[in-house]
């Protein structure tokens, strides 16, 4: 898959670099990075202080910083919601269903404004490198877009089959329950707000602590942190996914708006247009009438369906695009996955270091923890 830029990053030897890249090659008008001069270290190195082992250590420490910051990120998001969601559904009257405004106000604001901000300021700027930032074209725009339908959809049947073996069929999908209340909340959070803060955290502040290490790393654990923050097996897989693409979107042009817009515009089928689509046929009268139509009440049935055409007839139309766009991503995603574009960065950890660099730590195995630990919770629950 051809970028117009074509970016590239300074080369390195080949074989296992002892430690990070010793200089940049001069900044040509293609480089996405700025050169920037790196140490030398001494050849051979001095017994007991190998320069590259140092480098991965000091390499660990970093990874594990960012995993603690995203551990403690959670716990405060918790914590705050719990306190805030209650308040609010107390000050409606604490009676019936909650009205969905309540959880994306009282999750929405804690996570957003209080515990996103604090994890930022905890990474740090120690790893972060400038970058040359690059336009997208809107042909290729789309294309990519494409391709993240297929994604989410096997992520989400995937999810979803995982979900209900586990929980032996009494799962539900909270977030999916959320979004059938169909009103402007639904716009304001899920397209507009969560989108917006998700791209910063995750793409933009993620990926910019953690590309000179190498651009899939990135990339992984940017896909990764997003389906573990979700904290819903519904969600996970097509969120991982997702975050893949969102994230190679990002490290190709260093630009936030791609990856927001796809983001928005994904949020928004799901969490606007296809529970609006839903609501235009009446569900629960249709589980009565099925019933009776399996015990030989056929026109319970057909009364049902003359009552709903028009909302039988949307849903059709839109099922059929749906599954239209699916398939052309399914081609376009099989047909250009060997063309995606990935460079060597800076200080690229090495094969074989990689793994245990990124999550072999004490601040990622906490996150992986804390997170898989609510995620069990939310499924039981």
């Amino acid at each position: 898959m051809t970028f117009p830029q074509q970016p590239q990053y300074p080369q390195q030897p080949q074989g296992q670099p002892q430690g990070p890249a010793p200089q940049y090659q001069p900044n040509g008008p293609q480089s996405q990075y700025p050169m920037q001069p790196m140490p030398q270290y001494p050849q051979p190195p001095i017994a007991n202080r190998n320069p590259f082992f140092e480098w991965l250590k000091q390499t660990r420490r970093d990874f594990s910083r960012i995993g603690a910051s995203l551990c403690l990120m959670v716990v405060i998001w918790y914590a705050l919601a719990t306190v805030l969601e209650g308040a609010l559904y107390a000050a409606v009257g604490g009676k019936g269903e909650t009205p969905n405004w309540v959880t994306y106000v009282g999750s929405g604001v804690p996570l957003y404004l209080i515990a996103m901000p604090i994890a930022v300021m905890l990474m740090g700027k120690s790893t972060v490198i400038e970058t040359r930032k690059f336009d997208m074209k809107p042909g290729l725009f789309f294309k990519l877009l494409l391709m993240c339908l297929p994604m989410m959809w096997a992520g989400s049947v995937f999810g979803s089959m995982l979900s209900m073996v586990l929980s032996n069929g009494e799962a539900t999908d909270r977030v999916a329950d959320l979004a059938m209340q169909t009103n402007i909340w639904n716009v304001v959070f899920l397209v507009i707000v969560g989108p917006i803060f998700e791209e910063w955290l995750f793409r933009k502040q993620l990926i910019d602590h953690t590309r000179k290490y190498g651009e899939k790393t990135a990339i992984l654990l940017s896909g990764l942190a997003f389906g573990l923050f979700h904290m819903n097996l519904f969600q996970f897989f097509y969120a991982f996914l997702l975050g893949l693409m969102f994230g190679y979107v990002y490290t190709r042009t260093s630009k936030l708006r791609y990856s927001t817009a796809m983001h928005m515009i994904i949020n928004f089928n799901g969490g606007v247009l296809a529970p609006w689509v839903l609501t235009r046929v009446d569900l629960d009268q249709l589980e009565k009438v099925s019933e009776a139509a399996e015990n030989g009440n056929a026109a319970a049935m057909e009364q049902w369906a003359s009552q709903n055409v028009e909302g039988l007839a949307i849903m059709l139309v839109y099922f059929v695009l749906y599954g239209a766009v699916i398939l052309a991503g399914f081609v376009l995603l099989i047909r250009n996955f060997k063309k995606f574009e990935f460079y060597t960065a800076p200080e690229e950890l090495p094969r074989g270091t990689r793994a245990k660099t990124v999550c072999g730590n004490v601040g990622m195995i906490m996150f992986i923890m804390v997170t898989c630990m609510l995620t069990a919770v939310n499924l039981l629950m």
